[in-house]
């Protein structure tokens, strides 16, 4: 996968692409990151990008020109897919990172100040992502979440596919709490049922445990989340519906 990355503030950059996961998929060659800074596209002698809104009202708007030409001078083609971080995008999910994941060539644009002039958008841009229902002050941050969701996600970026597969999110659920040695720790000990050395009921345990903090933490996942019969007698059992607002005709 290569990612372009159009932004005011490259440097920000340098710490995920020199850390962690995504410098060992960088170093797989596993992927190409390449940040971009488009202030270098513009003619204006003090290399400004930006300008007043038609219309009128508070702010600055970033101006077309360099834009399209930083646009111009990448390797855009059919397998090219360019998204633009702004808080009226689509919110983004692991569905979302996901499908990102398989693509061949991202191009992300990081917005400033108002936005982005509308028409480098309608003539460049295929999709508008938000990472949440907040402002942040450029979208260089959500820019960084997309590119960390999206990499663990490749083929050997984490070494087992069972890492990201038991995350929260990927399966529509909360992930279980984990524990490690020491066996008690302040008194505190580590459920019974882990160190039974028997998988089935580990594994029927870390689902139940996924199902409760769910449930309790998220209910509009649970109420989007298709129950088995053998779920829902569980939930019931909680007998926590009515205090976290659960759907309760999902476990009739």
């Amino acid at each position: 996968m290569d990612i372009d990355i159009l932004t005011l503030f490259p440097q920000m950059f340098h710490g995920i692409i020199q850390e962690s996961i995504v410098k060992r998929a960088i170093e797989k060659q596993l992927v190409q990151i390449n940040p971009i800074d488009f202030r270098k596209f513009s003619e204006n002698k003090h290399n400004k990008v930006d300008d007043y809104p038609f219309g009128g009202g508070a702010g600055m708007v970033i101006k077309p020109e360099p834009l399209h030409k930083a646009f111009q001078s990448l390797d855009l083609n059919p397998d090219s897919k360019v998204i633009y971080v702004t808080p009226k995008g689509k919110v983004f999910d692991q569905k979302k990172a996901k499908s990102l994941s398989e693509e061949k060539h991202l191009v992300i644009l990081c917005g400033h100040y108002e936005g982005v002039d509308q028409r480098i958008i309608d003539k460049y841009v295929d999709e508008e992502i938000s990472i949440g229902d907040y402002v942040l002050t450029g979208g260089e941050i959500p820019a960084m979440v997309i590119i960390d969701s999206v990499i663990r996600l490749l083929p050997d970026a984490l070494g087992k596919k069972e890492s990201y597969e038991e995350d929260s999110h990927y399966n529509g659920l909360l992930e279980y709490p984990h524990y490690t040695r020491p066996k008690v720790f302040l008194d505190l000990e580590v459920p019974e049922v882990l160190l039974s050395g028997h998988h089935g009921n580990v594994d029927k345990w870390r689902h139940e445990q996924s199902l409760k903090i769910t449930a309790e933490r998220r209910p509009d996942m649970i109420n989007n989340y298709k129950l088995s019969e053998e779920e829902k007698k569980y939930l019931k059992s909680l007998n926590i519906s009515k205090k976290y607002w659960i759907d309760t005709t999902k476990m009739l």
